[in-house]
């Protein structure tokens, strides 16, 4: 009974590992789209809010998939999902200021 223990731990684990792995290399691909082209910079202050929701959501995301990565889980959904999260606020600030992605 012990023999069939061992295996079917160590298929557990590796199964985890490559599932993490897979939730990273998702979430950078996610973090590859966060591109924002052809906007005017404006002084306005509208503007001026989502050019920050720019930077905050990509450096959010920066910031996620490397706590992932020092093996700090922060979320209970998978980071993927997060990541994807903070990718349809950088859209929405985005087109907000005119711009395309």
């Amino acid at each position: 009974m012990k023999l069939l223990i061992i295996p079917l731990i160590a298929c557990c684990l590796s199964a985890c590992l490559f599932t993490n792995s897979n939730e990273v290399k998702r979430s950078e691909l996610i973090l590859s789209h966060f591109n924002c082209h052809n906007y005017e910079g404006s002084i306005s202050p509208i503007n001026s809010f989502h050019e920050q929701t720019l930077t905050v959501t990509k450096q959010k995301s920066v910031d996620y998939i490397q706590h992932y990565k020092d093996g700090e889980k922060l979320f209970n959904i998978p980071l993927d999902e997060v990541v994807n999260q903070q990718y349809e606020l950088y859209k929405d600030a985005c087109q907000s200021i005119g711009g395309v992605l």
